[in-house]
């Protein structure tokens, strides 16, 4: 079992500095002990971890789902380790899973894509003194300035670019867009374009900088309408070139004169997790398309992630349809058994190759989209659970794992609907909190 606790210490040493030494010991009184040294150590979850009964988990969770709350529930947990279904309702139902369409995505994009898989922003050479900002489908680039933070982990900068720019020494007198390495609409027909004003999304193009946010640090920030425009003002403000930023499709041998690269795939796709990103969601499924062989569009990536997964879950899989790969579309319909299926086996001995999103999911009560959840002065799950969450209107969804505290992890995925979210959020968060003090034998 892969799946593993880590203990952090931090430790504080004063050191103090004297002219006079130390006065000796007196007779009979032994030399001081030796410093403690902290040795931080990974301790991996035992196989031998008792094993919960579903008759366990059902007395454990009866009183939480009574809950009005939680509105039409289905749902399901099962055994990381055995797979064994511990406890399910309705779990067979196809429902809208919100962002918990995620967990498919990530699930797709690590089975099929190298995780050391990087994208490269290029420059290339126009005509009379031009520069083209070629972009490769990576929103995480950002334009904050060199050494400032930055909202996606480790991302590639404009300012690195400017600075080749002006190392190459070209006179700039013009900063173009090229948008060629996509096709297709840049917006599907089942999202609401106020969503880009509102800032859960942007049009999905292949030149953007920090998620198209018009705040690069603010994770609600609203978004740019036109992204890549952005993006190439951006990099025009960094060479100090006026004029308007335009569209322009680069020549075949036009010359790079600057290029940076994208963070691993493993670091896009926990980013996309731990802030439910819907920009970075779709721009990984037309990543995983072209990697296959398919278009470099918003269908070719849903259709790339049901060719991934459909025959890995097979058993799972019936009634599921996506619309897209960061659920914002009301249009999806996933089955919780599919989404405990996936989770189950990311964190179990099934798919090692996808467990690496486990560390990508939010800590209750700690990170990312469950910062604020999982009181943990009231739900012993604070810490201790790791979930995707989803959250569009009447809907509310939770798929994660919790080790219980007998050492324990199950997976599980709760779809709530019918109720208001801020009611039915801290009604699933009960339920899953419960399974942490379970021994549920």
């Amino acid at each position: 079992m892969a799946l593993a606790l880590v203990a952090v210490c931090v430790v504080v040493v004063a050191l103090r500095i004297d002219d006079d030494p130390e006065p000796p010991l007196p007779a009979g009184i032994g030399p001081q002990p030796a410093p403690i040294v902290v040795a931080p150590d990974i301790s991996p979850v035992a196989d031998t971890a008792p094993v919960p009964t579903p008759a366990g988990v059902r007395k454990e969770i009866a009183a939480r789902l009574r809950n009005p709350a939680l509105g039409e529930l289905t749902g399901q947990i099962s055994d990381s380790i055995t797979g064994e279904v511990l406890w399910s309702k309705g779990a067979t139902t196809p429902r809208i899973p919100a962002s918990n369409d995620k967990v498919l995505s990530a699930a797709a994009y690590l089975l099929a894509l190298p995780h050391d898989q990087r994208l490269t922003t290029t420059v290339v050479t126009g005509t009379g003194g031009q520069v083209i900002l070629k972009g490769a489908g990576d929103p995480t680039l950002s334009a904050q300035p060199p050494g400032a933070d930055t909202f996606y982990t480790e991302p590639a900068r404009i300012s690195d670019l400017a600075a080749q720019i002006k190392a190459s020494g070209i006179p700039v007198t013009s900063v173009a867009v090229d948008l060629s390495a996509y096709d297709g609409p840049d917006y599907d027909t089942t999202w609401d374009r106020r969503d880009i004003a509102g800032g859960d999304l942007a049009p999905i193009q292949p030149v953007m900088a920090d998620g198209a946010r018009i705040d690069p640090l603010d994770e609600f920030s609203p978004r740019h309408e036109r992204p890549a425009i952005a993006a190439g003002e951006a990099l025009a403000a960094a060479l100090g070139v006026d004029g308007d930023v335009t569209e322009a499709t680069a020549p075949a041998t036009a010359r790079v004169v600057a290029k940076v690269s994208s963070a691993p795939l493993v670091t896009r796709v926990n980013d996309m997790l731990r802030y439910s990103d819907n920009v970075l969601a779709e721009t990984l499924s037309i990543e995983l398309s072209t990697h296959l062989g398919g278009p470099a569009t918003l269908d070719g990536g849903v259709d790339a992630i049901v060719a991934t997964l459909s025959k890995t879950f097979a058993a799972q899989w019936k009634g599921t349809t996506l619309h897209d790969a960061s659920g914002i579309s009301y249009a999806n319909r996933v089955p919780a058994a599919l989404l405990d299926a996936v989770m189950g086996a990311a964190s179990g001995p099934g798919q090692p190759t996808m467990r690496p999103m486990l560390d990508g999911l939010p800590i209750a009560g700690g990170t990312g989209t469950l910062a604020d959840r999982f009181d943990p002065t009231t739900n012993p799950g604070a810490g201790w659970v790791r979930a995707k969450t989803g959250t569009l209107t009447g809907v509310s969804s939770l798929t994660g794992i919790v080790q219980t505290v007998d050492g324990r992890v199950l997976s599980f995925a709760m779809m709530s609907g019918g109720t208001s979210p801020a009611d039915a959020r801290p009604a699933l968060d009960a339920v899953i909190g419960e399974l942490r003090e379970c021994g549920c034998r």
